[in-house]
């Protein structure tokens, strides 16, 4: 399965978020591309221990049982999946602050590795390895990368 802390998977999720423009359409959700991109930013501050989100009450209930069904295959994300209200961007972004900011992270993700991820309980999954971090993330991101068309 495809990761963060592979490189060629990295080198491929800079090149498509360099792509994404003011003229890619969104093809599904609210999110405006930068607005994306900060969501995006928000989530790889969970996986790097920046931001500790408290646990969710439903994801303690159906975190077990969702978390094998995101994360036990290649099958990107499904469309307009419930987000954790902390995630959510409403105000405009500039979308080149937003692309250095994300470019930046999941650079930072990818070298501190396994090591470097956080060892907090996401919100809604709980309890996830390295290795189920980096999944997460790349499955994150694609989700929106591809929700632009790159």
């Amino acid at each position: 399965m495809k990761n963060l802390y592979e490189a060629a998977t990295v080198e491929d999720v800079k090149e498509r978020a360099a792509r994404l423009g003011p003229d890619c359409e969104r093809q599904w959700g609210k999110m405006s591309a930068p607005q994306a991109l900060a969501h995006c930013s928000a989530g790889l501050e969970w996986a790097v221990g920046d931001t500790v989100p408290p646990r969710m009450v439903v994801g303690r209930i159906l975190g077990r049982i969702v978390k094998p069904m995101l994360l036990g295959d290649d099958k990107p994300m499904r469309r307009n999946a419930p987000t954790a209200k902390s995630l959510l961007i409403a105000d405009e972004r500039d979308l080149r602050k937003e692309r250095e900011r994300f470019i930046g992270l999941v650079d930072r993700f990818a070298k501190l590795g396994p090591e470097g991820c956080t060892k907090h309980p996401h919100s809604f999954f709980g309890r996830l390895t390295p290795q189920e971090w980096a999944t997460l993330m790349y499955k994150h991101v694609d989700h929106h990368l591809r929700q632009f068309g790159v």
